[in-house]
């Protein structure tokens, strides 16, 4: 039998073979294999393709025969990743709104190639979620790439950051000045990507939308800021900012009725202390970067909620109150 040209890469064509047609319910033949393999231009013979099949599970993929009729049946038993696995990577791709719709199916798209065509088929699915915006920047996948560079090589970076205008048009915030922040962390907050860096000017700890900066380029200067990160808990950090927004970090005491104890562990977790008030309701104390988003989301939840103390806190919510009333006055 006269070997096909391109008869080097014989393995690898029988292992995109083996993934691309065959998953747990469908198979293919022996005589069916030697045709793909065909179309590859590689030529050969049974007995060589039965000892490639053997050698795939070294590449990761097992491979099971099962004799039908006077042949066997052949498929992969066991892919890279499992079917719900790839599900569920695909829905977060899908809802994330920090990836952009054109990433979203570039990414969805190399994920199918873990999978059969035939599997791949049930990746091709839309995935709503309420309110999502996807992101115009299409450059957050690559910005992402380079604050995690610059983060393993200890160094600092530059950018421009920007605002949406009225007239939907990006303005650089600052005039186009550069930002010079050393990176820490990235979090992901409120569907939003956000740096988490050190302003050496400022002296002080600030936080970015990734979406919202601009022509990322890692400095040769070294990071700053070591010892403010170090006492800073990024976990805890995030809990207690809301939609990133900061303000002053206080213990805020709140009043809440019983049915929302699911609603406090949800977001400040179960070692948070509720103390029973009456029958009813509980209070708990809460660490939290008071804030007008703080305040919101404290009236988002009803009647159900109420902000007890300390007498500062409630002067800024008498505040926001009448600011409130002002603005909405006819």
């Amino acid at each position: 039998m006269p070997k096909g040209k391109n008869q080097k890469f014989k393995l690898y064509y029988l292992a995109r073979i083996m993934v691309e047609k065959t998953d747990e319910t469908h198979y293919i033949t022996m005589p069916e294999i030697m045709e793909q393999l065909a179309r590859y231009e590689v030529t050969a013979d049974r007995k060589s393709i039965y000892n490639d099949l053997r050698d795939l599970e070294k590449l990761g993929i097992e491979v099971e025969g099962e004799p039908v009729g006077k042949g066997y049946h052949y498929h992969v038993i066991s892919h890279q990743f499992e079917l719900p696995e790839l599900k569920l990577l695909v829905d977060a791709i899908q809802s994330s709104k920090f990836i952009t719709k054109k990433k979203s199916n570039d990414l969805i798209r190399k994920l199918e190639g873990f999978v059969s065509e035939y599997e791949a088929k049930q990746l091709q699915r839309q995935v709503y979620v309420s309110g999502r915006i996807k992101t115009m920047n299409e450059s957050i996948y690559y910005n992402v790439d380079e604050i995690h560079r610059a983060i393993a090589e200890n160094k600092k970076i530059r950018f421009q950051y920007f605002q949406w205008t009225a007239a939907k048009e990006m303005e650089l915030r600052h005039h186009g000045a550069w930002y010079h922040i050393s990176p820490w962390e990235l979090s992901w907050d409120a569907e939003n990507y956000y740096l988490i860096g050190y302003d050496s000017d400022a002296e002080k700890i600030k936080h970015y939308r990734v979406d919202k900066m601009l022509h990322i380029r890692m400095s040769d200067e070294s990071r700053e800021g070591r010892a403010w990160i170090q006492k800073l808990d990024m976990a805890s950090y995030t809990k207690k900012s809301f939609g990133m927004f900061g303000g002053e970090e206080q213990t805020v005491k709140l009043l809440m009725d019983n049915r929302m104890a699911g609603v406090i562990i949800d977001r400040f977790g179960k070692d948070v202390m509720l103390i029973p008030a009456d029958d009813d309701h509980f209070t708990v104390n809460v660490d939290v970067q008071v804030s007008d988003q703080f305040i919101s989301w404290i009236f988002a939840l009803g009647d159900g909620a109420r902000i007890a103390g300390p007498d500062p806190v409630l002067d800024r919510v008498y505040e926001y109150i009448e600011r409130l009333n002002r603005q909405y006055q006819r």
